[in-house]
């Protein structure tokens, strides 16, 4: 079982920045594939972005691409989510996800979840 756990969420006024980190309990953490969703009250949860060990593959919602950054620094096992230019429909609850494989779009195939940390952007 792999425990992860996001930090970084706050409230900020829109085109603030946030950067959000995920972090696991194993050191597998790195052959994984992870993934940020987001889930605004009332919605369902929201693909964010994707990446994989190597960083080759990193994919956007068409909501946040060019405002967002996913990244990961194996050393520290760590996976950010830098967030620039925050609008109010970017407020919601970021989920870090993970899994071994799978690298795609959907919340049903990631296997690891974290609880998710507060992102709310003010008008």
């Amino acid at each position: 079982q792999v425990l992860l756990v996001e930090s970084g969420g706050g409230l900020v006024q829109a085109g603030g920045s946030l950067r959000l980190s995920c972090t696991a309990s194993e050191r597998t953490f790195g052959a994984l594939r992870v993934a940020w969703f987001r889930q605004a009250p009332g919605k369902e949860r929201e693909f964010v972005s994707v990446i994989n060990w190597t960083g080759s593959l990193i994919l956007y919602s068409d909501s946040v691409k060019g405002r967002f950054t996913i990244s990961r620094d194996k050393m520290k096992n760590m996976v950010f989510l830098q967030m620039n230019n925050l609008k109010p429909e970017d407020t919601g609850h970021y989920y870090c996800a993970a899994h071994k494989a799978y690298a795609g779009r959907s919340a049903d195939g990631y296997d690891y979840w974290g609880q998710g940390t507060q992102v709310t952007v003010s008008s």
